[in-house]
């Protein structure tokens, strides 16, 4: 492991699985400590009229770029100038790194490391099965996002969106979101706001990946079919990381316990899924999750 003296750390800010800190500023270029848990996902895109060097230095563990087959271990380094497409790079252990780069960018990045680090512990607090559920679903959705080959670009959407799904059920009542029993229809009513309260609490937070991932977050309760909410969309016209979430969501919610029914038993969950293959769920989708059987089980 290598040695940081954290009294050098200027300010430093934690997230699930990531944790940076502003090492060195001056004359514009910054120097930011990573450190990633396992299997975290981090990533750096272009931007208009952003003419930056962009470089990362290893200093423990392994980053991947799995999309194009390089790796990275302590002692290497990547470096583009400027930044002309989305990379996103994936840790193998727990796994420390230097980003340089010659304009600005903590303040923002900061900022927004810190509101999604926020959302997520007020779902916590909201409803204690809502985190662990979130993480399920982030690390399934990833699972078959990279199955299915979606661009860079919307699997960064996508990984936001996965565990921040459920975020809209922060404005949810209480009473309502933990009631043990069945819902009335004016509850049910009120319950289903959730996904378009979740677009807008991602949008309001005035960020352009967030505003991109509430898009996604609006559509995961659409139906394959058009029997879904909030607006009835249907088939192609569903975002498929939506439709990914869609289907993951619904294999976690029958294999977990939940306050109004026991968990299934998970090959069961698997044959209602396949079930609702072409009516809930995007036939693409299930078929891709239903593949990868083996390794969700373990």
């Amino acid at each position: 492991m290598a040695m940081i003296n954290e009294e050098s750390f200027i300010e430093t800010v934690y997230m699930k699985g990531l944790q940076i800190s502003l090492v060195a500023s001056g004359d514009g270029t910054e120097v930011i400590y990573h450190r990633l848990e396992p299997e975290t996902m981090w990533g750096i895109e272009p931007e208009e009229g952003w003419d930056s060097l962009e470089f990362l230095h290893i200093l423990s563990g392994e980053l991947t770029l799995p999309y194009e087959g390089e790796s990275f271990k302590a002692g290497d380094s990547f470096h583009k100038h400027p930044i002309t497409e989305h990379y996103i790079f994936k840790s193998i252990g727990e796994t420390e790194f230097l980003y340089v780069t010659s304009q600005p960018v903590f303040h923002y990045y900061s900022k927004a490391t810190k509101e999604l680090m926020d959302l997520s512990v007020a779902i916590e607090e909201k409803d204690g099965y809502t985190v662990d559920h979130c993480q399920r679903i982030n690390k399934l959705s990833m699972m078959v996002g990279e199955e299915m080959g979606l661009e860079k670009k919307r699997l960064k959407s996508l990984n936001i969106a996965s565990f921040l799904h459920d975020v809209g059920k922060l404005k949810i009542p209480l009473e309502i979101l933990q009631k043990p029993g069945k819902l009335t229809s004016d509850e049910w009513m009120i319950m289903k706001q959730h996904s378009r309260y979740g677009r807008e609490l991602l949008e309001n937070i005035g960020l352009p990946f967030l505003k991109e991932a509430g898009k996604v977050v609006e559509q995961h309760h659409e139906r394959y079919d058009g029997k879904g909410y909030p607006y009835g969309l249907e088939g192609d016209n569903i975002l498929t990381e939506a439709a990914i979430i869609s289907v993951v969501d619904s294999y976690d919610a029958m294999t977990s316990n939940r306050i109004y029914q026991k968990a299934r038993a998970k090959e069961v969950a698997f044959n209602e899924i396949l079930r609702c293959r072409g009516t809930m769920y995007n036939p693409q989708v299930v078929d891709v999750f239903l593949a990868l059987k083996n390794k969700i089980i373990l």
